[in-house]
């Protein structure tokens, strides 16, 4: 699509991120959504990048660990328009050291406008939605072209 609204991108740049708490969960479904995930360019926090890697054979490309700037590297990816989804299996039961900048990630995905899963039913929809389009023969419809309701945002800021 051109113009405003989604644009097609294929391989699509999915960011994955788990607490510890969550680690084993995000494996779960990275194992199960492996064909997938395979055909994408992957990236992830540096431990949970690293055992993705270790347990899987993908190949994800991986920023600092979380609490030492990750969430931030990954946030920044994103503003710049370099990742297209997020995965990221956070702890609501544990407040991390680094819950500041979570949150600054998750504002982030929500001011860019790109797929967020924060847990595996929602993850398995946005796979649904890959994999749909790739079916088809068509382009991952993940990035949406179109800043305006971020840059709105950001201009209103104090």
């Amino acid at each position: 699509m051109t113009g405003k609204g989604l644009v097609a991108r294929t391989p699509a740049r999915i960011a994955l991120v788990a607490h510890d708490g969550r680690k084993q969960a995000l494996l779960t479904w990275v194992k199960e959504q492996q064909d997938l995930l395979s055909r994408h360019y992957l990236y992830g926090t540096g431990t949970t990048g690293t055992l993705i890697t270790r347990e899987t054979g993908l190949i994800v490309s991986c920023f600092k660990s979380g609490p030492l700037g990750g969430d931030q590297q990954i946030g920044a990816k994103i503003v710049d328009n370099e990742i297209d989804m997020l995965v990221f299996f956070w702890d609501p039961l544990n407040v991390a050291p680094h819950d500041a900048d979570v949150k600054a990630l998750l504002r982030i995905a929500v001011l860019c406008d790109i797929p967020t899963a924060c847990n595996h039913a929602t993850a398995d929809f946005l796979a649904i939605g890959l994999r749909s389009a790739s079916d088809a023969g068509l382009p991952s419809p993940l990035r949406r072209q179109n800043r305006d309701a971020a840059d709105r945002a950001l201009e209103v800021s104090p």
